[in-house]
């Protein structure tokens, strides 16, 4: 009989460029136009606008970038360290970590005989791979990856915070604010949607979240603008 391979595709496996690159774009649109619209409100003219993006576009990327890859790293140094001790511990005694790895088993439901078994095997074939998995939880759509992160994060952010830039150049002079606003405001429920389909997540719940929390950001920002471009 001819074979065929079954191939399964989950949405964990994304995870690991998904949170960076979604939170990478978001506040590149987020933190870019809030900051151009604060200005606008202020009375800047639209060089300053520009300025201003682009200053936010460039220091924002670093910023998530440097950001992503110091945590993701203490991530990774904390599984390393964890796979560094249990290696130790598989070596030193064998017996009681296949013990402990049936009474993982046991406790999601195999009888102690299949338990028993089923650790024997797995050990035989990848001990720390059976440990670091079922005892750990660890496995490797899940591993932190701190050089992936800050790309995703950093290339994200500019990809996002060159929106309202565009918007801003593109827009009359009087009508600023609402195009950048708006045109942010539907790229980031965009993203929101997109981001929580390909996530398996509710899609209308996380647009409006995503929105919601943009609206609010631009509103304060522009709120403190007005103000203190009144007072200056």
């Amino acid at each position: 009989m001819a074979r065929t391979h079954h191939r399964e595709s989950h949405y964990t496996e994304r995870i690991g460029w998904l949170r960076a690159a979604v939170l990478g774009a978001n506040d590149g649109i987020v933190s870019t136009a809030s900051l151009m619209i604060g200005v606008a409100a202020g009375q800047g003219e639209r060089s300053a606008l520009l300025v201003a993006g682009v200053a936010g576009l460039v220091a924002g990327a670093m910023s998530m970038a440097a950001g992503e890859y110091v945590s993701v790293s203490s991530q990774s140094d904390t599984e390393e360290a964890d796979l560094a001790r249990e290696r130790a511990e598989l070596a030193a005694q064998p017996v009681l970590e296949q013990q402990e790895l049936a009474t993982i088993y046991v406790k999601r439901g195999l009888s102690a005989d299949l338990a028993t078994q089923v650790a024997r095997q797995l050990m035989e074939h990848d001990a720390l791979g059976a440990h670091a998995r079922d005892e750990l939880g660890i496995s490797v759509a899940l591993r932190a990856n701190p050089i992936q992160a800050a790309w995703a994060s950093a290339a994200s952010f500019a990809a996002g915070a060159a929106l309202p830039l565009v918007a801003a150049v593109a827009s009359p002079q009087a009508q600023l604010i609402p195009v950048v606003a708006v045109s942010s405001l539907l790229v980031l429920t965009a993203l929101g949607a997109l981001a929580a389909h390909t996530g398996g997540a509710p899609v209308l719940r996380a647009s409006l979240r995503v929105g919601f929390w943009g609206a609010l950001a631009m509103a304060i920002t522009a709120g403190v603008g007005a103000l203190f471009g009144t007072i200056v």
